[in-house]
């Protein structure tokens, strides 16, 4: 029988190098796990590339790994890893065919593992963070619900009539693209994109599809087009800003587990009576946040604003049918 006992690193922030992420064994600090897995690694010579972490300080893609013990790595995240390293071989159809609850928990694992490197650092009294994570209550009880359901990488779950995030999956113009691969993450909303190839995901990783069903009309616009590099950072910075105004944090319910029981059965609950799912939109943040996506064509917020109620936009026309996109 699989073991059903879910592990809460939480209730006594045991974020240390000496436990197992996963299921908090006691390991040595020798045991590790790439974050990014090293197929990934390989394939877009990532392998020195340096990331800048939350506190500033700056890593390589091989240096960012989290404490793991042998069992989690071997029998859960290194047959993920090859899963996803098959379905990425297969392209955009390869993608969209894969699982998406393994979908959500590649994408998941690497979101995490960019987490808890920053929760282990932050335990050290000599670290001092501009922005501590740990210090804040309602980011950590984020941060909880989402690990409960990140635990179906190594617990047998299933999630009744949900799946805890939105998933975006782009196709870029391979004749207008000269980019391999690209990451971006933003801890607080918990939102996360990763370029393969042509083919681009963005995940916003609790909001149990919610966001999804919000840009539904504009996923249907540009379904089945080959997207502008320009494009993508627009749809990018929709899905960002989305994430940045999502104002509830769903709750998830183990139903009561029978003695036969070979996985558990979570239910969901979202508090949309004493919170509003959205913030309001605000036209200025949008603009700021497009204006972070657009940075590699230098187009500033005064020109994204020029005409204020209808913000520029490369993927719609003034009535909102798609806009084709040669070059910019």
């Amino acid at each position: 029988m699989p073991d059903l006992n879910l592990y809460d690193p939480f209730e006594k922030m045991q974020f240390t190098d000496t436990n197992c992420f996963l299921c908090g064994t006691n390991i040595t600090s020798e045991h590790r796990a790439p974050v990014f897995g090293e197929w990934l690694q390989r394939k877009y010579n990532l392998q020195n590339k340096e990331l800048l972490l939350l506190d500033k300080s700056v890593t390589t893609f091989s240096q960012l790994t989290i404490p793991c013990c042998d069992h989690c790595h071997t029998h859960y995240l290194l047959p993920l890893e090859a899963e996803v390293e098959q379905a990425a071989a297969a392209g955009l159809a390869g993608i969209q065919a894969f699982d998406r609850q393994k979908l959500f928990q590649w994408i998941g694992k690497m979101y995490y593992g960019t987490l808890v490197t920053e929760l282990i650092k932050e335990a050290n009294p000599l670290v001092m963070p501009e922005y501590a994570v740990s210090e804040d209550p309602k980011m950590l009880g984020k941060f909880r619900s989402f690990f409960q359901v990140l635990q179906s990488l190594r617990v047998p779950m299933v999630f009744s009539d949900f799946l805890p995030c939105s998933f975006f999956i782009l196709e870029v113009n391979p004749q207008q693209d000269e980019l391999p691969f690209e990451y971006q993450d933003e801890l607080t909303t918990m939102v996360f994109s990763i370029k393969l190839g042509s083919v681009v995901i963005a995940c916003t990783l609790l909001d149990n599809g919610i966001i999804e069903r919000a840009l539904g009309k504009l996923t249907q616009i540009t379904k089945g087009q080959q997207l502008h590099p320009i494009q993508v950072a627009e749809f990018k910075a929709r899905v960002f800003y989305a994430a940045y105004i999502f104002n509830v944090v769903p709750e998830y319910f183990i139903r009561p587990v029978k003695p036969e029981d070979d996985h558990l059965v979570l239910d969901t609950l979202i508090d949309d009576v004493t919170n509003e799912i959205f913030n309001p939109w605000d036209m200025t943040a949008y603009a700021h946040m497009l204006e972070e996506m657009l940075k590699p064509w230098s187009i500033r917020e005064t020109e994204i604003l020029k005409v204020p109620k209808q913000p520029l936009s490369f993927l719609l026309t003034e009535d909102n049918t798609f806009k084709q996109v040669e070059k910019v």
